[in-house]
């Protein structure tokens, strides 16, 4: 039996201390959030697209949304006992809807990035969701933490701090990530720890960015972090919801293949690099009528692109017309295996590691 703690959010116990992370345009709904819940984690539905491939007569993109998530939620229910979270960029132009959804059909947890969620609890009501913000800085989890006291008299049930080595969008400035600049991630979790801790109870903290096998999980709870989410290493899972071309651009991807984008959603994105990545970067645009209106921060009538599209080309294999999101440490992705397997495979790395360090 592995030495793995239990991660505790409020009446939710995770072991192993895993959070799968939220992997939008249609890499992570119910297929591989169910799969990664029946392992003892929590597994994860990201919101961003989820109806892009649904199609309802006389429904607006935001109604398509709507369905979209109750169905996936309701379809993970239905393979799992196991904890289910929704992850909801506060970007999205449907973000309130997409809460109060997600409320509504039971889900266990809400992680909410990609902006601050000041009043994401005003949209669960009395809800027994678990909110979760994820921050890259001490100073926004204050921010966050003030609002909610003052105006919901609630505090977040844990919190997610995501440093530079993350996949997708980042919380950073683009020159900070690209020159090496941004505080790493033990230096944000030395920060935030005071903070979480004057908290009765604490505040866990769980820690995202570059987090790819056991021996990282034993050095970041050593450091006093309660858990970490992981996305980029459960893309290549045979349960994964991405097309198996995608899968393989990740089992392909060397270390010199890791590139940042400036997004036109305004934030740097970290991306396989690709033939398409080479030619927006060279400034080349593609023409698109905006289908979706789907980011509060995109400006579609000045963008070279359209990322909803080009994300959503890469999760259904047209990497030829899009790109792959992922984590600084994709290279090491070397294999399609089972959830079951990645799961029993980190557990091992981590009592490794434990026995290792003595």
């Amino acid at each position: 039996m592995s030495k793995l703690p239990t991660l505790s959010i409020g009446n939710l116990k995770v072991n192993p201390p895993i959070i799968q992370g939220g992997m939008g345009v249609r890499i992570s709904l119910s297929n591989l959030a169910s799969a990664v819940a029946n392992q003892g984690c929590v597994g994860v539905i990201a919101t961003a697209g989820i109806g892009s491939q649904v199609t309802i007569p006389g429904k607006s993109y935001t109604e398509l949304n709507k369905e979209a998530l109750k169905n996936e939620i309701r379809n993970a229910r239905k393979q799992t006992s196991g904890i289910i979270g929704v992850n909801i960029m506060t970007a999205l132009t449907d973000y309130e809807m997409l809460a109060r959804t997600a409320a509504e059909e039971g889900a266990d947890i809400i992680i909410s990035g990609a902006g601050l969620p000041l009043d994401l609890p005003q949209y669960v009501g009395n809800s027994d969701v678990k909110l979760i913000p994820i921050i890259s800085s001490v100073r926004a989890l204050k921010i966050i933490c003030k609002k909610w006291q003052n105006s919901y008299n609630k505090t977040p049930d844990a919190v997610i701090i995501e440093g530079p080595a993350a996949g997708g969008h980042l919380g950073y400035k683009f020159e900070d990530v690209q020159d090496d600049k941004a505080m790493s991630l033990e230096d944000i979790l030395a920060e935030v720890l005071p903070f979480t801790r004057s908290f009765t109870p604490e505040i866990p903290v769980i820690v995202a960015g570059g987090i790819f096998d056991g021996a990282d999980i034993a050095h970041f709870l050593s450091l006093g972090a309660s858990g970490v989410q992981m996305a980029t290493r459960f893309v290549c899972t045979h349960e994964c919801d991405a097309d198996e071309e995608f899968k393989k651009a990740y089992i392909n991807a060397g270390k010199e293949d890791i590139t940042l984008i400036k997004s036109p959603v305004g934030m740097p994105g970290k991306v396989i690099n690709s033939q398409f990545v080479k030619e927006i970067k060279t400034g080349k645009k593609v023409p698109f009528k905006c289908q979706y209106k789907c980011l509060k921060s995109c400006d579609y009538k000045e963008a070279p692109y359209c990322i909803a599209e080009v994300l959503l080309n890469a999760a259904v294999g047209k990497l030829d017309q899009g790109f792959a999101f992922a984590g600084s440490k994709v290279y090491k992705c070397n294999e399609i295996i089972s959830v079951e397997e990645l799961v029993n495979k980190i557990k091992d790395e981590y009592d490794q590691e434990i026995k290792r360090l003595g």
